[in-house]
C-alpha cells in the first residue's frame, strides 16, 4: 500500500512540477583548489554525505569536496566536458530487503539535477529532474537530459537552458540506467524491477519496445558501430550482450555464483576491445575480451566497487567503494590497486575529465 501511496505522489509531482521554480538555492564549496589545465581529475558523487571528492588525476589526492544535495548518485559529463550533472535525490535509501513503511517519507524538494561547474569547482545550478532521479544521460547537442525516476517508473525529459521539466515517458519499475544510442536516435533504460530494458524513439518522446535481459540490470554500454550493447544482470552474476538492431538479448557471460559475484558498473577501453565491469559484493573487477565475449581476468580492488571510470591514457581504472568510503586506484598493466584514496560518504558514482 505503501509502494502505491509512493507511486501515486511521486506521479502527481511530475505532472506538476513544471510550475516549480527552475532552479533551486545552492550550496558552497567547502575546499577548492586553483583553476586546472592539464592532466585529468576524478570526479565522485558521495551519496550519504551529499557531497562531490574532485581527486588529481596526477597526485591522487582529493583536492576539494563539494556540497551538492541529499544522495548525490548518477553523474556524467556535458558533451564539451566543462560542466558536470550529477542526479540528486530526497527520497530515503531502499535496500532490497528494507520493509519500505518503515522509511521516512520522501522529500521531494530535495530532487533535482545538480550542475557543476569543472573550471571553478562550484555547485552552479539545481535543475528539475522529476521524481526520485536516479541516472540520465546528455543528447549530443547538450541541451536535453534524459533522466530516470526511479519512483515514478518514469523518463523525464530536461531542458537544461530553462532548467525546467518537460515530458515524462512511462517505462518498466524501478528505472535506473540511461544510455544513449552512438546515434543519439534512441534511449535505453534499464528496468531494474521487471529484468528488462525499455528502447524509447528520442524524437518521437515514445516507449517503442521492452525486452528482457537478466535479474536487475543496471548499466548499457554500447559498441562504436552501435551494433551490439552490453548490460549488467546484477542478480544473475552475468553481463549480457544485446542486439541493439533488433533489440534482443544474445548471450550472457558468467563471471561468478549469482548472489556473490554481483555486476555493477561498465566502462569500455578507447578502443573498445576490452570491457571493465565492477562486481559490488564481489569485490573484484573483470575484463572482459569483447571480440570473444569471454572474460580474461579479474582482480580484487576493494569493497562493494561500484562507480568505474578510465583514466584518459586508458593506464588507470577508478572504482568507488561504498561501505569503505573509497576510491581504488587501479594499475591495468599490473592489474592491482596502487592506491586507495579516501572520500567522505558512501562514493557511488565515477566520472573522469582530462585537459
Amino acid at each position: 500500500m505503501r509502494r502505491r501511496m509512493l507511486l501515486l505522489c511521486s506521479l502527481w509531482l511530475l505532472a506538476t512540477s513544471c510550475s516549480r521554480p527552475p532552479e533551486k538555492p545552492v550550496a558552497e564549496t567547502v575546499k577548492s583548489s586553483a583553476p586546472w589545465t592539464s592532466g585529468y581529475r576524478v570526479y565522485v558523487t558521495n551519496e550519504s554525505t551529499g557531497d562531490l571528492s574532485v581527486i588529481d588525476g596526477t597526485t591522487l589526492e582529493v583536492i576539494a569536496t563539494v556540497p551538492l544535495g541529499k544522495r548525490p548518485r548518477g553523474i556524467h559529463a556535458s558533451p564539451d566536458r566543462r560542466t558536470i550533472y550529477v542526479a540528486l535525490s530526497g527520497s530515503p535509501p531502499a535496500p532490497p530487503g528494507v520493509d519500505e513503511s518503515t522509511l521516512p517519507p520522501p522529500d521531494k524538494s530535495a530532487d533535482g539535477i545538480g550542475v557543476f561547474d569543472v573550471e571553478t569547482n562550484r555547485l552552479v545550478r539545481v535543475l528539475q529532474g522529476g521524481s526520485d532521479p536516479e541516472n540520465f544521460d546528455i543528447t549530443a547537442d547538450g541541451r536535453t537530459i534524459l533522466v530516470s525516476n526511479e519512483d515514478a517508473m518514469g523518463l523525464s525529459y530536461v531542458d537544461i537552458e530553462t532548467g525546467q521539466l518537460g515530458e515524462t515517458v512511462g517505462v518498466g519499475g524501478e528505472p535506473e540506467g540511461v544510455t544513449l544510442s552512438p546515434d543519439h536516435r534512441l534511449v535505453y533504460v534499464t528496468d531494474e524491477a521487471d529484468s528488462a530494458i525499455s528502447v524509447i524513439d528520442v524524437a518521437m518522446k515514445r516507449r517503442i519496445k521492452s525486452f528482457k535481459v537478466g535479474r536487475r540490470p543496471r548499466n548499457i554500454v554500447f559498441m562504436p558501430d552501435g551494433k551490439s550493447g552490453y548490460v549488467n544482470a546484477e542478480n544473475d552474476g552475468t553481463v549480457v550482450r544485446f542486439d541493439a538492431v533488433r533489440n534482443t538479448r544474445l548471450d550472457e557471460i558468467a563471471l561468478g555464483k549469482a548472489g556473490e559475484v554481483k555486476p555493477m558498473g561498465l566502462v569500455l577501453s578507447a578502443d573498445a576491445k576490452q570491457l571493465y565491469v565492477s562486481t559490488g559484493r564481489g569485490r573484484l573487477v573483470f575484463i572482459i575480451d569483447t571480440a570473444t565475449n569471454q572474460p580474461v581476468a579479474s582482480f580484487e580492488v576493494g569493497t562493494r566497487p561500484w562507480g568505474i571510470g578510465l583514466s584518459p591514457d586508458g593506464q588507470r581504472l577508478f572504482t568507488a567503494n561504498g561501505p569503505s568510503n573509497d576510491v581504488s586506484v587501479i594499475d591495468l598493466a599490473g592489474r592491482n590497486v596502487v592506491k586507495k584514496i579516501p572520500v567522505t560518504g558512501s562514493p557511488w558514482g565515477v566520472v573522469v575529465i582530462g585537459r
